[in-house]
């Protein structure tokens, strides 16, 4: 079992290390480090490439994160699916590819959730598109909705562990946002803009 659970561990973090952003980003001849905000994520591949890409971006990244959680729950007890949850977001923000560095996690991050609750992932996923319709901030309806999905997930579950590592997932998202939610607070952060 702890072999076995290693392993996948090794396998979800490298899966989720890919950085699609940057992938996708290069096929289209841009490099979205050093462009837009310089993240690889969803969001600036957008701004940078079009919204094509960043849907693909989005996609590809959600998956990365529901799938080796998606499975996990038929091999491992819940107390290690929570952990693997855990693992995958880690994997996305401090690629080992990256130089440990990465993205914010939140597509990573609702993958993850639907792999572990679909309720919980449909109820944090309309109210993360109700505050950016509300206000055209993807980064407060991020932050907002990572503060909110660990409560979300204990009410609909009712998991201990699910709920922690949520709660942790919450904490790492709010983190790799800190430079928005400062910017935020000082008046400076951007809406976002699509790009055709």
């Amino acid at each position: 079992m702890e072999i076995n659970l290693i392993l996948y561990a090794v396998f979800t973090y490298l899966l989720a290390s890919i950085p699609f952003g940057l992938i996708v980003g290069k096929l289209f001849g841009k490099d979205v480090r050093k462009e837009g905000s310089g993240n690889i994520g969803a969001t600036n591949v957008t701004r940078v490439v079009g919204k094509k890409a960043g849907i693909l971006v989005f996609i590809l990244d959600s998956l990365k994160g529901f799938l080796p959680v998606y499975f996990s729950k038929y091999i491992f007890e819940t107390k290690y699916v929570a952990i693997l949850a855990l693992v995958a977001v880690l994997g996305h923000c401090f690629s080992i590819f990256l130089k440990f560095k990465g993205g914010k996690g939140v597509a990573t991050a609702i993958g993850v959730l639907y792999a572990l609750s679909f309720k919980s992932a449909l109820i944090v996923s309309l109210f993360w598109l109700g505050v950016f319709l509300t206000t055209g901030y993807v980064s407060l309806a991020s932050v907002l909705s990572a503060g909110i999905s660990w409560s979300v997930l204990h009410v609909i579950s009712g998991s201990i562990e699910y709920t922690l590592s949520a709660f942790l997932i919450g904490l790492i998202i709010i983190f790799k946002h800190k430079d928005n939610i400062k910017r935020f607070l000082e008046g400076r952060e951007n809406r976002f803009i699509y790009k055709d």
